[in-house]
């Protein structure tokens, strides 16, 4: 295996794993679909040549979105970049054009890439993925990135992803499923607290309730089972066991018979400074993260990443796209505490800051199963990025305030991500959602980097804005000696 590269530098601290075949017979995402005669390109660009421009469609309109179409705009192959429905970020990116069509609206979305001639889609959020785009896409010989909507259960039934960890011995917290509030109140009792109750569908990331006393716990069972909080995602809870340790998240691309690690990263679910306050789908994220040291690389690779990919290709649903592992680093090893069946949120934004190979050409040749052939190469800078949320996140919050300061003219190592934000016809981009803006920066060290972040934040605003101010400080005491493990691993 070759060394992985990592920009002009560090590779002494760097592992040489760049990817993992597994002893598996060869199978790849189009072969499930048994449509094995379908291009994995377009139509339009079977007739092209290979270095003809392509045009993309990324499916969603939040950060991470963002993060995708500026990343493929910078591809070189790529013309242009649609975004559906995308933001007032994507609205004003040289080399992208937003168009008016839901995520969910997958009709809509078939309509477009076949009457644009798109030649690769990338989906962004975790609905459509649930709701079967890609299977969709791929009946009609579209050449759309992402897993099926059977390998997509590992995120859109939390009792599913429990159930198939259970099955397949990947580490994760103890649970049980329930349905009634008794039952559940019977669990906890013999289970002790605190506890982790999860609604079993998706809930924007929101869907999470640590339980300190009794109760909270019968408050939130009784919420999320009678459809109050959550809708038909509450339909089912599954309460788990607390786990203590540091955070990580780990995302990989997978083509459905092999992987290939993305750089760390760490997100910041909590709403609040020191890890407090109720969960939210992540306020600020760095990468690499030092706490992912080699040997911690290794056995996340090997306990749960490895045996992941292999059970849902054993259970006939083969991964194809990029997964996300959120794993808590315990005293007894790593444990998985959530599967995303897509890029992070707002781990996307830093990692693709520090990714400096061609993701339309890597997404390509995966779909092409010449995964194994693939190094990365990464900024050898470290990535921060902290989110800038509208006030009430994650309960209720206004929209349409206008927000200041996005003309600043920011230096090359800082880019500002929009989320929730729109275009309006005349005048400053308004919030238009819970987390709005997540402005990233490069920096030589993690302080330098979280450092750079917050001077450039500084000179934007919007009325009832709010942000975390420690993002990174895990690692920051990490590299000042407070912490334990060698260096960051890339």
């Amino acid at each position: 295996m070759g060394e992985r590269v990592t920009g002009h530098g560090r590779t002494d601290s760097t592992p040489k794993t760049v990817n993992r075949s597994f002893p598996l017979s060869p199978f790849t995402f189009f072969t499930y679909l048994r449509s094995p005669t379908k291009p994995r390109y377009n139509k339009r660009r079977s007739n092209q040549a290979e270095d003809s421009p392509m045009k993309i469609l990324i499916v969603g309109g939040g950060g991470r979105e963002h993060a995708l179409a500026w990343t493929a705009a910078r591809s070189k192959g790529v013309s242009q970049v649609l975004v559906a429905p995308g933001n007032a970020g994507t609205a004003t990116e040289k080399g992208m054009k937003n168009v008016d069509i839901g995520a969910e609206d997958i009709d809509g979305l078939l309509e477009l890439a076949k009457s644009e001639g798109v030649d690769l889609t990338i989906v962004g959020p975790e609905a459509p993925l649930a709701a079967g785009i890609v299977d969709r896409f791929a009946e009609a010989g579209l050449a759309c990135f992402g897993p099926s909507a059977a390998a997509a259960r590992l995120e859109s039934s939390k009792a599913f992803a429990k159930d198939f960890m259970a099955r397949h011995d990947i580490p994760t917290a103890g649970y049980k499923v329930v349905e009634d509030v008794a039952e559940g109140k019977a669990f906890v009792e013999r289970l002790g607290l605190p506890v982790v109750l999860k609604a079993d569908g998706l809930a924007a990331g929101k869907g999470v309730i640590i339980a300190e006393d009794m109760a909270t716990v019968e408050d939130t069972l009784e919420d999320m089972l009678s459809g109050n909080a959550f809708g038909q995602a509450g339909s089912r809870v599954v309460i788990e066991e607390f786990l203590v340790g540091e955070e990580a998240s780990f995302i990989v691309i997978a083509d459905g018979d092999k992987v290939l690690p993305l750089a760390s990263s760490q997100d910041h679910k909590r709403r609040d400074n020191e890890d407090r306050g109720p969960n939210t789908g992540g306020m600020g994220a760095y990468s690499p993260a030092p706490v992912v040291t080699e040997a911690v690389h290794e056995r996340i690779m090997h306990d749960i990443i490895e045996p992941t990919l292999a059970g849902l290709k054993a259970d006939g649903c083969p991964f194809t796209g990029f997964l996300y592992a959120g794993v808590m680093l315990t005293t007894d090893g790593p444990k998985v505490l959530e599967f995303n069946v897509r890029f992070g949120d707002p781990e996307a934004q830093p990692v693709l800051m520090r990714l400096k190979s061609d993701l339309v050409d890597v997404i390509g040749r995966t779909l092409k199963g010449e995964l194994d052939r693939i190094e990365l190469e990464w900024d050898e800078r470290f990535a921060l990025g902290v989110v800038m949320a509208a006030g009430g996140y994650p309960e209720s919050y206004d929209k349409g305030h206008p927000i200041h300061g996005l003309d600043t003219d920011f230096p090359e190592n800082v880019k500002v991500f929009h989320a929730g934000t729109s275009a309006a016809e005349d005048g400053p981009a308004v919030t238009n959602g819970g987390r709005v803006l997540c402005l990233t920066a490069l920096g030589e060290t993690i302080a330098k980097a979280q450092a750079q972040a917050y001077q450039w934040l500084a000179h934007i605003g919007f009325e009832g804005a709010f942000y975390r101010t420690d993002i990174g400080y895990r690692a920051i005491h990490r590299d000042q000696g407070s912490g334990i493990g060698p260096g960051p691993r890339t």
